[in-house]
């Protein structure tokens, strides 16, 4: 993945648990700040960090596009989404070359 790829991305605190949808330009960058907690928010507050499923999209408009589509829909369709391409939720993160957690 380029450094500067627009994409959308989900967050789990463990299976099954609390969720985040987030868009970005830059993947692996966001992470590191989402596991820093350098910017507070919903993911600190709740331990989101583990990388289960991200899509890169073309533009970033398509990418805010998705994510807007994904946070409405029910959680089961996103428990789907997820199991679709990463039945066993591993933290995806590693395959951008981020330590694991």
């Amino acid at each position: 993945m380029r450094e500067r790829q627009p994409c959308v991305y989900i967050l789990a605190s463990g299976r099954y648990g609390t969720l985040y949808v987030g868009v970005t330009s830059n993947l692996a960058s966001r992470l590191m700040q989402h596991r820093d907690g350098t910017v507070a928010g919903f993911t600190s507050r709740y331990g989101v960090l583990r990388l289960v499923w991200y899509d890169v999209a073309d533009t970033m408009e398509s990418a805010i596009t998705v994510e807007k589509r994904i946070k409405k829909w029910p959680r089961d369709y996103k428990f789907n989404l997820i199991e679709r391409e990463n039945p066993f939720w591993e933290d995806l993160a590693t395959s951008l070359g981020l330590p694991p957690l």
